[in-house]
């Protein structure tokens, strides 16, 4: 059966390359965009993600950890067609002076 619940696939936990944590042992999602987390929608969809993840037991659990998050706005990409992100800057060049294939803005949230 497909999910067809509206944003249900804008988060995905982060398994990229550049992002510096500024938390103990984090929660890390991202969605491409910078988007408003504090838009209904959004914030309905990323605490959905958080259960799923299996990391917390209920939705208002969850709820509770988006509450608190901390909110990144940044640019991304791939480099030579990898797999996984890399934190860029706005003109594509990560700080190892590697440039992305695209850039893209995304927007983290550190549980």
């Amino acid at each position: 059966m497909i999910d067809k619940r509206p944003g249900e696939s804008l988060w995905s936990e982060w398994f990229g390359e550049g992002y510096e944590v500024s938390r103990l042992k984090p929660l890390i999602f991202f969605t491409e965009e910078h988007v408003d987390l504090s838009h209904d929608l959004i914030k309905r969809a990323l605490a959905s993600s958080v259960q799923r993840d299996g990391s917390v037991d209920s939705l208002s659990e969850a709820f509770h950890l988006v509450e608190r998050g901390k909110i990144t706005h940044l640019y991304a990409g791939e480099i030579d067609g990898e797999v996984y992100l890399t934190i860029c800057d706005e003109n594509g060049e990560t700080e190892y002076g590697d440039t992305v294939d695209q850039i893209i803005p995304i927007t983290i949230v550190e549980l």
